[in-house]
């Protein structure tokens, strides 16, 4: 029989209903590969094993097991509150903060029957997209550990790809649940803006910021997008008059295991940032793109190539936002030597920003929204390459120079900051590996609310490539 961290979360779920397995056991069986593996690879910064198993055992006394993620393991993202455990976000500034109250998302994924195991690791206050704070140890690729493991939600990615978490929810506001996924090989999903009401985007800045799911799965993300969304009575409990354009067409879960249906899919290779930096895509995410188009082509999708028009406004916009976003960091005077010399530059220029600049920033990003969707209206879905290279080294970005450390982000994810300005859904599939044998993904567009069709794809390009049968060298 395989060992319990081998099937997938949803046969886990499986097991679990069945009672051939108990909360208590698959915890255990996590915390010990945690205990094995995470010193080498910086998946968690904090682990709960005495709660984690105190909350199994409530579990199996206490609720019934048709709370959607009923005794399966997760994690909290180190830059969300569990009350009573010590919540870093990623900087040396937060290092003994221990809130009392827990953030919305994770009452909700406790609400929905998860046991967490602890806190996964993130970047400082999630501001970058790899996973390399002076906080805690880097979060460090399963497939290479000398290779990084994107961000923010690295260490949550690390996590479900060597086989510490069956699953992991994180959160993403320029690409940080789609670029961890594509650097360790797991399908990553950003909802659209509105749908998870504990993590909608609804009120964020400039409405980017949205909790999706990282898997190694197509129905195992279904499964814990499902728990995310945390239906009440069969109807989401929205939070906010604006929500995403929904089916009711039952749980996610659904399309992902039926796989069904023929799409007119749009291949593009341009991005947002085209006008404001070199982008240039690397040998191996072509040669994923391309794989995918063949796969794609060979079940009989439609395809058609496409490209953005040209805007230079974007650029300019999102960095506004991004520096913005810093200036909420709860750091004064001396406290500001505790930061990073990247999120101290950030939350200077963030400061800096008039209320004129910031509201044109705004508007800007909002006459791009339009713009975008109107753009990608005629195709059901639309391919990318997930990241124009391969996964980046530890080090390798820029500390000290703000702006190269933002032009070298860019140009590693291109494709995936304008999905969080339109607020469109988007997945990011593995399909293949390079030569040295790292993974290299796409990424698969969606129109407003609809992540149905992005799963019925996905399901149908899992059968075909069968990327959950591939593991990294750690497993």
């Amino acid at each position: 029989m395989a060992e319990l961290h081998e099937l997938t979360a949803l046969a886990l779920w499986q097991e679990l209903q069945a009672g051939r397995v108990s909360p208590r056991e698959l915890a255990s069986h996590y915390l010990d590969r945690i205990d094995r593996l995470n010193p080498q690879l910086g998946a968690f910064v904090t682990v709960t094993r005495e709660n984690a198993l105190a909350r199994a055992d409530r579990l199996a006394s206490e609720v019934p097991k048709t709370a959607p993620l009923w005794g399966l393991p997760s994690g909290d993202k180190d830059l969300w509150m569990r009350a009573g455990v010590r919540t870093g976000f990623g900087s040396r500034l937060m290092a003994d903060f221990v809130p009392d109250t827990s953030d919305e998302i994770v009452e909700t994924l406790d609400a929905a029957g998860a046991v967490s195991l602890g806190k996964t690791n993130a970047p400082e206050f999630g501001l970058p997209a790899y996973t390399e704070s002076l906080a805690a140890p880097p979060a460090r690729n399963p497939w290479d550990p000398s290779l990084g493991s994107g961000g923010s939600s690295g260490g949550a990615a690390v996590a479900v790809a060597s086989g510490m978490l069956p699953f992991a929810p994180g959160s993403d506001g320029g690409g940080s649940v789609r670029i961890p996924a594509a650097a360790c090989g797991l399908v990553g999903l950003k909802p659209t803006r509105g749908l998870v009401p504990a993590g909608s985007g609804i009120d964020s800045l400039a409405g980017l910021v949205v909790d999706g799911p990282l898997a190694r799965t197509t129905a195992d993300a279904a499964l814990l997008l499902d728990g995310m969304i945390a239906k009440r009575d069969g109807r989401i409990d929205h939070h906010y008059t604006l929500r995403a354009p929904y089916d009711d067409d039952g749980p996610f879960l659904g399309a992902a295991v039926r796989g069904e249906g023929r799409f007119q899919l749009g291949v593009m290779t341009t991005s947002a940032w085209d006008d404001a930096y070199e982008i240039v895509i690397a040998q191996e995410a072509r040669a994923a793109l391309d794989a995918a188009v063949d796969a794609f082509t060979a079940m009989g999708h439609g395809i058609e190539e496409t490209a953005l028009v040209s805007d230079p406004t974007y650029a300019p916009a999102f960095r506004t936002i991004w520096q913005a976003g810093a200036a909420r960091i709860p750091a004064e005077g001396e406290a500001e030597n505790l930061l990073e010399p990247l999120t101290k530059w950030l939350l200077g220029k963030g400061r800096a920003i008039s209320a004129r600049e910031l509201s044109e920033a705004l508007s800007a990003l909002t006459a791009y929204e339009r713009s975008l969707i109107r753009q990608l209206s005629s195709f059901d879905a639309v391919l990318t390459p997930a990241m124009a290279m391969t996964p980046r080294p530890v080090g390798w970005y820029d500390q000290e120079d703000g702006e190269r450390n933002f032009e070298q982000q860019v140009q590693y994810t291109p494709f995936t900051s304008m999905l969080n300005v339109s607020g469109l859904p988007a997945i990011v599939l593995p399909i293949l590996q390079t030569d040295d044998g790292l993974p290299m993904g796409v990424q698969l567009i969606g129109r407003p609310g609809g992540e149905r069709t992005l799963l019925s794809l996905a399901a149908q390009l899992e059968r075909k490539v069968r990327w959950q049968l591939r593991y990294p060298p750690v497993w």
